[in-house]
């Protein structure tokens, strides 16, 4: 038997994700051991908001973000865990989960490209590609478990497999419909009640950064170094404050929630339950109260170690707080690279960073908050990308 074919047989089955051994310094992303073949029988899900571009200048990026981590929350809510490989794209989000867990995955991809389109009119392209079929072209999907915190882990993916399924998803393949007009997805602790994030250092910079098809994995890895010994100097630093961002006005994006509340008959009281709600975490964070066992000191600083800044799928994206010199490193960095053939790059440099949460339960530490810049953010950072691919 190769030992490829003994490594996947020695990582099957649906507890796959469970069993990977987590690592906990970033740095570390680039070690090819930490990175775990999915097994043959599971499924990536994909997402992908249709002409984000004119949402994004008509100022509708916290609208686009959160159709994206609605992806998530919808798939999470419907395992009843967040424990799964999953990314946050800023205007897409994508998963993997065991083929017997495929018609789950369809029905949430379905129900939230139908809540998306209702709510925001955006078309979200929507897929299940089978790992298999990844395969029989040439490319791997391998994932890593990545430790923000003791609390939350992200999933890191390798191979080149996510990046060729979402290729082939744009072109049509794979392709899911929406589920009729009027479907709601269970969005339970989906949330954005926090204000835009001024950057301490001088600027928000989204990052993309991907391996030329032509390059030596070496070679990029080497690069992706460079980049992270920069990134975590002290000229940057991941995109909040120690205390955490500020809470919105009690009413701030109140019609963004509002619209992942399930209304049935008795709307005017689903949405007013919203409304108090909203007001009494308001209250709960603007006085520091103490509720049971909610400390809302306690919770700000585990949103701060949660969120998730920085992730490697098929390629390093980040979202930093830093300085604009810092930035012109990175860029000057950055353009050596690509002409010398081993990596494409987006940037875009921003004057606040947004953040959306999912917030399964206030009293549990392993809520999770997704950060992209709040002026297109990775979105736009992509479209730098796609002359030089």
């Amino acid at each position: 038997m190769e030992a490829g074919q003994q490594e996947r047989n020695d990582w099957t089955g649906a507890d796959f994700y469970a069993r990977l051994p987590v690592f906990d310094h970033f740095s570390q992303l680039t070690d090819p051991g930490l990175y775990m073949p999915v097994p043959d029988d599971w499924v990536l899900g994909l997402s992908d908001i249709v002409r984000s571009t004119s949402a994004i200048a008509a100022g509708r990026y916290k609208e686009v973000n959160t159709a994206a981590a609605a992806v998530i929350a919808a798939v999470a809510n419907k395992l009843g865990t967040s424990e799964f490989p999953f990314v946050f794209g800023g205007d897409g989000a994508s998963f993997a989960l065991p083929a017997a867990q495929s018609g789950l995955a369809r029905e949430a991809l379905s129900a939230v490209a139908a809540w998306v389109r209702d709510s925001f009119d955006f078309e979200l392209r929507i897929a299940i590609v089978p790992v298999a079929d990844i395969r029989a072209e040439g490319h791997d999907v391998r994932i890593a478990r990545f430790a923000a915190s003791p609390d939350v882990s992200y999933a890191m993916f390798s191979g080149g497999g996510l990046a060729y399924a979402e290729r082939r998803m744009k072109e049509g393949a794979f392709a899911i419909p929406p589920a009729k007009p009027g479907t709601l997805p269970d969005l339970s602790g989906l949330t954005c009640r926090f204000d835009e994030i001024t950057p301490q250092r001088g600027a928000i910079l989204s990052l993309i950064l991907l391996p030329d098809p032509k390059a030596s994995m070496e070679a990029f890895n080497a690069l992706v170094g460079q980049v992270l010994s920069l990134a975590e100097g002290q000229e940057a630093g991941r995109p909040l404050p120690e205390g955490g961002p500020s809470l919105s006005t009690p009413f701030k994006g109140f019609d963004i929630e509002a619209k992942t509340v399930k209304k049935g008959g008795a709307g005017l009281a689903a949405l007013a339950k919203l409304a108090a709600g909203r007001l009494i975490a308001f209250l709960i964070f603007r006085f520091g109260l103490r509720v049971g066992r909610f400390d809302p000191a306690r919770y700000r600083h585990q949103l701060v170690e949660n969120t998730d800044f920085r992730k490697f799928d098929d390629g390093l994206r980040m979202t930093l707080d830093c300085t604009p010199a810092l930035a012109d490193r990175l860029e000057a960095l950055l353009v050596e690279a690509q002409r010398n053939g081993v990596a494409h790059y987006g940037l875009h440099r921003q004057d606040a960073a947004l953040m959306t949460c999912f917030v399964p339960s206030p009293t549990r530490s392993d809520h999770i908050h997704f950060v992209d810049g709040a002026m297109g953010g990775y979105a736009v950072a992509a479209r730098a990308l796609k002359p030089a691919i």
